[in-house]
């Protein structure tokens, strides 16, 4: 994907002392997003946006394709610290904490009122929902989502961080919230830093506890999906695939 961002660049033919002004209009980052929507951006015209401007000799454009080179995409720009960051050339505070608020609004994007919550008909969903996010992680991470009687993911709970196997993941954590909060169904997700979502022996080992622990409890394990940062195949249903499942 950077590869695209440094050949729309390139194609652009920004130059040092380039001003988003002298941009023809239909390829400016924020008309082109009003025109066609936030998803027809490429990450570096997302970032300028919220840059807002470039420094001396450097357009804003040129900057936001610069700085996600320089710190590998969007994982790097999601791991980097708040002191990483600010020491990138043309950053400092203000465009730190700009990039920053921006990341943990995506991160509560679930804490919204009932009628907003998402629904979760399929393992895309889940993905829109923590997988864009657990993928850029580099260790590996276990969350469980609670969902409703009508598929609406009413809590996130982030379990275990490191090595996520079948002898560490306990029954009560997993399924606590639900039980908590009286509802029928939940949705494992995990992530392979490696970037291949492809499950393990022990993730289908662990499935198949969790699931026979939900029939005792009453509570039906939905799914359990594998993400990770791979552009082809970044996610994976357990349940679709027949691993751990026999229903």
């Amino acid at each position: 994907m950077i590869g695209d961002e440094q050949e729309y660049a390139g194609r652009l033919e920004y130059s040092a002392s380039l001003l988003i002004r002298d941009v023809p209009q239909d390829e400016r980052p924020r008309e082109r997003l009003r025109d066609r929507g936030a998803q027809a951006l490429s990450h570096s015209e997302l970032l300028a946006i919220l840059l807002r401007v470039g420094r001396r000799n450097e357009s804003v454009l040129t900057m936001s394709t610069r700085l996600l080179r320089d710190l590998g995409g969007l994982k790097g720009l999601h791991q980097a610290t708040f002191d990483e960051l600010a020491r990138q050339p043309g950053m400092a505070v203000a465009k730190t904490a700009q990039i920053k608020a921006a990341l943990e609004l995506g991160r509560r994007l679930l804490d919204v009122s009932p009628e907003q919550r998402p629904v979760i008909s399929g393992p895309e969903d889940v993905y829109n929902v923590v997988g864009s996010d657990m993928v850029f992680l580099d260790h590996e991470e276990l969350r469980v989502l609670v969902l409703d009687t009508k598929n609406q993911v009413i809590h996130v709970e982030s379990l275990y961080r490191g090595t996520v196997n079948s002898s560490h993941v306990r029954t009560a954590e997993v399924f606590r919230e639900a039980v908590r909060r009286n509802q029928p169904s939940i949705i494992v997700v995990h992530n392979h830093p490696s970037g291949d979502p492809t499950p393990s022996a022990d993730d289908e080992r662990t499935t198949r506890h969790l699931v026979e622990a939900g029939k005792a409890l009453d509570i039906k394990v939905l799914d359990h999906i594998v993400v990770a940062h791979n552009e082809g195949n970044r996610v994976v249903s357990m349940k679709e695939k027949g691993l751990g499942f026999d229903y």
